[in-house]
């Protein structure tokens, strides 16, 4: 007599189902975790700047490195190789957001779009206004730039850590903000803080810039990519133009359609014929599913929240707070113009403007976010640490005022996050409701 075995289960977990990308996910989950790691840097940086081993903070990041291309020598600082070339990629990342939310994200539709945008542009006019007001026809006059710009990682991050006393509507809404932040600095940037232009190099940036775009369909070898980007990149130096704008440039080229038809991995093939050929193949297939602009952001985005821009804040923020200087740092109008722009401006500028948009029917707020989260989240985005820094010592170098300004944005943001934060604590958002 033959017994019948009963048939055992199937583990249906045996194999993990693949983690999809999701760029928005992703990217708060990774900002809000290196908004915390920006300030501890910072920090950092203050605490080593004012010790007795100040000076070693200084050497490191005045130290020269010399690089020969192609028989042209280029010759930066430390501090200058960090915000010339390693800042090429949070530009870049910040051009593959940008170019995600104006086709697949919360930019994509106009009428949803709308607050932020306009809000970005009532906080990048207002607070530029009150600084240019308070150093009207002084020499720090250049520094208008400073306060227009919205830190994302760290705004994010006290949005992260406030949970439901803040709507989840204020993540997004300051997510698109510093989005729209972004390209107003970039042009900011590109015409008001590029000097003495050369044309010939400009016309070599702007063509390697047109001859990947060219081949972005056609040519799958990033290596293609990469020689043409490290041409813009010193093309662009050479012209005189902040480089990092070709980090910009690149990520806007990114392609945001798959390169294949979304196609379902068979997890049980990987099973049945193990081996670096099939694994490769099953890889192969499932990245030609997602697009270039969600695959290098999330591949490269870390690399930008937890490496790049750490880094840029060890090198930019350590302001000297000497006794004798302090004074005459603190009363300075470069400082009260970055402070009072980020902190008054950004707060009455993005505010304002949001809810006289409200007002007038031309966007409407989420049920449950009442006027108050509106200004609690403009005073969030009143934190400009990195963009507000890099600004700073595009604007003024090493100069007296460069330190005035980074003192004015550490105030400033600090300032701005209790203020934003006293605001959104009373609250509590029950979205399930």
């Amino acid at each position: 007599m033959t017994s019948t075995s009963t048939p055992q289960p199937v583990e249906q977990d045996k194999y993990s189902a693949p983690q999809a990308i999701r760029p928005l996910v992703d990217f708060l989950h990774k900002e809000a975790s290196a908004g915390i790691l920006l300030i501890v840097f910072a920090a950092i940086a203050i605490v080593w700047a004012n010790s007795p081993w100040s000076t070693s903070y200084h050497d490191l990041w005045n130290s020269h490195i010399a690089l020969d291309v192609a028989g042209r020598s280029l010759e930066l600082n430390l501090r200058e190789w960090v915000n010339d070339l390693g800042m090429v990629l949070f530009f870049f990342v910040a051009g593959l957001e940008i170019k995600r939310e104006l086709t697949e994200g919360e930019l994509r539709d106009p009428r949803q779009a709308a607050l932020p945008i306009i809000g970005a542009f009532g906080g990048m006019i207002v607070p530029a206004g009150i600084f240019a007001i308070i150093n009207a026809g002084g020499e720090g006059a250049h520094g208008w730039g400073i306060p227009m710009a919205t830190d994302i990682a760290i705004v994010v991050g006290v949005v992260t850590m406030l949970g439901t006393r803040a709507p989840s509507w204020a993540k997004v809404f300051l997510l698109a903000l510093a989005i729209v932040d972004d390209i107003g600095a970039i042009l900011v940037i590109a015409v008001f803080y590029s000097e003495g232009v050369s044309f010939i190099w400009l016309a070599i940036a702007i063509a390697s810039v047109v001859a990947a775009a060219a081949i972005r369909s056609r040519v799958p070898f990033i290596g293609a990519y990469l020689a043409l980007g490290a041409l813009c990149w010193f093309a662009l130096h050479e012209a005189h133009i902040h480089p990092t704008l070709a980090g910009v440039a690149f990520g806007l080229l990114a392609p945001v359609a798959p390169r294949r038809t979304r196609v379902l991995v068979d997890e049980a093939s990987l099973a049945e014929h193990p081996g670096f050929e099939a694994a490769y193949e099953i890889s192969r297939q499932a990245r030609a599913t997602v697009s270039i602009v969600e695959w290098l952001q999330h591949r490269l985005h870390p690399w930008s929240a937890f490496i790049v821009v750490p880094i840029f804040a060890l090198a930019n923020a350590g302001v000297q707070l000497k006794a004798d200087q302090l004074g005459e740092m603190i009363t300075g109008a470069v400082t009260w113009g970055v402070i009072l722009g980020l902190v008054i401006g950004k707060t009455v500028g993005i505010a304002g403007i949001t809810l006289l948009a409200v007002k007038l029917g031309i966007g409407v707020l989420p049920k449950g976010v009442t006027p108050r989260y509106v200004i609690g989240a403009a005073a969030l985005g009143g934190i400009g640490f990195t963009v507000s820094l890099f600004v700073a010592e595009l604007a003024y170098g090493e100069s007296i005022f460069a330190e005035d300004a980074r003192l004015g944005v550490v105030v400033a943001s600090v300032l701005a996050a209790l203020i934003g934060t006293a605001i959104m604590v009373p609250g509590h958002v029950d979205e399930d409701e």
